[in-house]
């Protein structure tokens, strides 16, 4: 999801490391907008080769290099076009209004991709909001709030200090820095004294990837995998007090309500076991890993000998690493998406076009491979609405 803050690579490695899982020339970029299949197939690759951490609970990605990203306003990876996403997004943004009366506020949200949540935030309560992130585009819906609202289309870092808040928010960034330290430091520097400033935190549920088998969730630039015991273990050691972490979104997502303090909470018996459960789960993932892809490619390799025609609907994270895996054994020609900045673009590494769902009245395939089962009854709906007769397979 959002990408945002640029850090060197200072990951300092515990004696307890285990690799236990390699995946190698893969795009660095899932959601970056290629207007060739050449250029696509020809995009930046980087290799993905993951270490848990068994006295921290973080997974990380040691093969990772920042200097392979540096990311722009052609970077798109905005979800709001989904109603089901929207749903969600407003349910959230309500929540933490109404629970932290949030109303005539400032606001800060770091990593704000396009800045739908923020203007969220701001119109449900009457707030101030500032954005920092160096993909946000211009848009011509935010024009009636942009004096309420600021973009800085650049990273956070220690030159913004001195903006202030009462609630900072900040969702799929932290997974995107290889070092948690060079954004949570800087951020409780800035806060200093004022304890009653609440931060929010969202990040990708590994324990969704690792135990229920979301692989296609493993992608170049997500260089740290968090579960919640690891997420709250990392905000105690860096001068805050985690009150409530949560999975959501259907186990996909971490969500960590914060607030900064001046003394250090030590993990608990709970954090012990649940690093002990994700141990037992990665043990075991690379074989169930290896399973799965080998039923994916004799599923396409099925569908290519009968002649079937099959997209995938989802050309983000997910669809990106799901063809770059398979190499779709002729079957996929196309990838689905509501996202209008990303259609007529290519899906990087594999090369297949992005097309809009109403492409399918025309293409009638027969076979629409859902790369988010949270979406699904969404998809189902959209394609009898399109008249479009064909089978949904849920990855």
């Amino acid at each position: 999801m959002n990408p945002f803050y640029q850090q060197v690579n200072t990951f300092n490695l515990s004696t307890d490391l285990e690799i236990f899982f390699e995946m190698l020339d893969v795009p660095v970029y899932c959601n970056l907008l290629w207007r060739s299949p050449e250029a696509a197939r020809n995009c930046p690759k980087g290799d993905i080769r993951l270490a848990f951490d068994r006295k921290t609970g973080m997974v990380t990605n040691i093969a990772f290099d920042s200097a392979k990203l540096d990311y722009d306003q052609d970077y798109e990876n905005s979800l709001h076009y989904s109603p089901r996403f929207q749903q969600y997004a407003q349910s959230l943004a309500n929540d933490l209004v109404e629970r932290y009366q949030l109303k005539d506020k400032d606001i800060i949200e770091i990593g704000c991709g396009k800045g739908d949540f923020l203007i969220s935030l701001c119109e449900l309560g009457n707030n101030r909001g500032v954005g920092f992130d160096p993909t946000y585009v211009s848009r011509s819906e935010h024009q009636s709030i942009t004096q309420e609202v600021q973009f800085i289309q650049d990273y956070y870092s220690d030159k913004y200090k001195d903006y202030r808040a009462d609630f900072i928010a900040c969702r799929h960034t932290l997974e995107h820095i290889l070092n948690p330290a060079d954004l949570l430091e800087p951020l409780r520097k800035a806060i200093g004294d004022r304890l009653n400033t609440m931060v929010f935190f969202e990040v990708p549920n590994a324990l969704y990837t690792f135990r229920h088998l979301g692989i296609w969730d493993i992608i170049y630039e997500h260089c740290c995998y968090f579960v919640p015991a690891s997420l709250e273990h990392t905000f105690s050691g860096y001068g805050f007090t985690p009150l409530e972490v949560t999975e959501v979104f259907g186990g996909q997502f971490i969500c960590l309500e914060a607030l900064p303090t001046n003394a250090y909470r030590p993990p608990n018996h709970k954090f012990q076991q649940e690093i002990e459960s994700l141990s037992k789960e990665i043990t075991i993932f690379r074989a169930r890993f290896e399973a799965l892809v080998n039923i994916w490619t004799e599923k396409l390799k099925e569908l290519s000998q009968k002649g079937k025609k099959a997209v995938i609907w989802g050309a983000g994270s997910k669809g990106v690493t799901f063809l770059n895996l398979l190499k779709d054994q002729g079957a996929i020609a196309y990838a689905v998406d509501v996202n209008p900045r990303k259609q007529g673009m290519y899906v990087a590494g594999s090369g297949q076009q992005i097309v809009s769902p109403d492409f399918l009245k025309q293409y009638q395939p027969d076979v629409v491979i859902v790369m988010n089962p949270i979406y699904e009854s969404e998809i189902q709906q959209a394609i009898t609405n399109l008249g479009c007769h064909a089978e949904l397979i849920v990855v």
